[in-house]
Formats: structure tokens, sequence, C-alpha cells
């Protein structure tokens, strides 16, 4: 999902896309969007932690209560759990229970989520900037790779001096910017080039949804389309995509007084599940062929 607003719809999803994890384990690894901040152009919804009621009540005691025990479900059902580090002092009350993170467009460039990232145990993907550009996240991946000593707060909630070694697993997604999506192989080729010239690897994740979706649900499929064609075709620098489906196609307004459809997202729109499973089969089919071209 985009975001998580409702956690039964979530675990419900979570059981479908664990069946589909198993089915397709020999050529793709599966891990759930269980993202519970969102970073606002403006004003907005900020997510589940901030706000868990959805009414303005910013009752964040109960939202990091509820996202903790929705990632123990989530881990106990055998899904691993992917989520968007934006503060700095959330990530201490689930980390734990987190298989893969993100830093987003809006924040790649800052220095406390690059030093964040150092610390962290789990891959991370820096997204590309809103406006396409790709240098400040081919920075940002050198950076948390490297050591970092700075402030922050412990797991008690005391300030403490902090001292990481640097994460290997570092990668950019390709987001698209500026209405422009960067998911094409001459794209891919150019951040690729971006990358050895700044001697990283080059591992490129795509997300087939925002700016390289020009914000159309539907159009992630197109966008998979391609992206498996350069798998199929050998291109072993894309390791990752990333795709935004729900239960049903689509987002909706809150509006207060009214309930909402169970299962839609509230944030951006979505794919149904019924549109992601074959996705999902075409990427696996990608590698199947991208692995015997190998041989």
């Amino acid at each position: 999902p985009c975001s998580i607003h409702d956690t039964n719809a979530a675990k419900e999803y979570g059981a479908l896309l664990k069946a589909a994890k198993d089915e397709l384990k020999n050529d793709l690894l599966i891990v759930m969007r269980v993202y519970f901040e969102k970073p606002r152009t403006t004003v907005g919804w900020k997510g589940l932690i901030n706000d868990p009621s959805i009414d303005s009540s910013f009752n964040i005691n109960k939202g990091l209560r509820v996202a903790r025990q929705l990632l123990l479900d989530l881990n106990n059902l055998g899904m691993p759990a992917a989520t968007e580090y934006l503060d700095l002092i959330s990530p201490q009350y689930i980390s734990d229970l987190i298989a893969w993170g993100a830093i987003g467009a809006r924040t790649t460039e800052s220095q406390g989520h690059r030093e964040l990232a150092s610390g962290v145990s789990c891959p991370i993907g820096f997204k590309n900037s809103t406006d396409g550009t790709i240098k400040i996240a081919i920075d940002a991946i050198g950076a948390a790779m490297s050591p970092h000593h700075f402030l922050s707060l412990t797991k008690a909630g005391h300030s403490a001096i902090f001292s990481t070694t640097g994460n290997q697993d570092v990668h950019i997604i390709l987001r698209g910017g500026n209405g422009q999506p960067n998911y094409d192989a001459v794209s891919v080729e150019k951040v690729a080039e971006g990358l050895v010239g700044a001697n990283l690897k080059p591992n490129i994740m795509i997300d087939f949804s925002h700016a390289n979706s020009l914000k159309q649900c539907q159009r992630q499929i197109l966008v998979c389309e391609d992206v498996a064609e350069q798998i199929a075709g050998g291109d072993h620098r894309i390791m990752g995509v990333m795709i935004e489906s729900h239960l049903k196609a689509g987002r909706q307004e809150v509006i207060e007084g009214q309930p909402l459809t169970y299962g839609q997202s509230i944030t951006d729109a979505c794919l149904s599940w019924d549109d992601t499973l074959p996705l999902l089969k075409k990427l696996a089919e990608a590698v199947q062929n991208r692995r015997e071209s190998k041989l």
C-alpha cells in the first residue's frame, strides 16, 4: 500500500502478498510496503503514527503502539515489512521489525537521514529528487556507506552520541521527477554510469509509481511491462522494483462523518490486488529469462 491507515485491511493484504511471496520465492523476494509516515508537500494527514484516528487528534502514543503491533503481526505471518524513515525518532520504536527502508525524495539530501541510514541494520534505498536529479541520491549513497558520529536519542529516550560503521547495503530508487519518468532503458543506463563514476555499485530499484506513472496508478502496469522487458533482456543492474497497490484500486478522500471504503488508499492512488498479482508474475518470469540468458 501507499500508506497504512487500517490495520485490518493491511493484514488482509499482507496475507495475500504472503501467498504470492511463497509462490514466487524462487524468482522474487517480496517485501510489503508498511508506510506509517507520509511526507506532505504542504499539509495533510501525516500517517498512522502521527494521527492514527485520522481525526486530527494526533494521538502519537497510540500510533506508535498500533504501528508496532501491525509490524509484529506481519512478521509473525512471515511477511517482511518495508517502511520510509521520515522522522529521526520513530525508527527507535520500529526498526527491529523492518527488513528494508526508504529515504524519500524530499529527505535524501538531509544529513540527518544519511546518518540514520549509515547505522540502521537493514538495506536502505534513496530516492532521486522530486525534480528528477540523480546526483543528490548518489551523494547520499556515498555518505550512508561511510561511518558517522552524531547526537541522537537512545531507545530509553536519552540524548547520546552515536557512532556508526556505515551501511554497505544502500542503493538508488528511480521515481521520476518534474513530470518526467526515468524507468526507461536510456535513463537506467545514465544512472548506472553516474553510480559507477562515483565508484558505487550500479544497483538500481525502480519505483513504478509517482512521477514514473505520472501519478496515474494504472500506468504502473505499463511501467512494469517496460521494466520487465529490460530485466528479461539481461539487465542485472535492476535489482528491485516498488509498486503501490492495495485491496481496491484508486484512492478516496477522508470526509468527516462518512465511513471509509475498506481496502482503499487515503493517500496516493493504488492498483487493486487483482491487477497487482499479474505484475508480480510478469516480473518473476522476467527474472527467469534473465537467469537463463546468463547461462
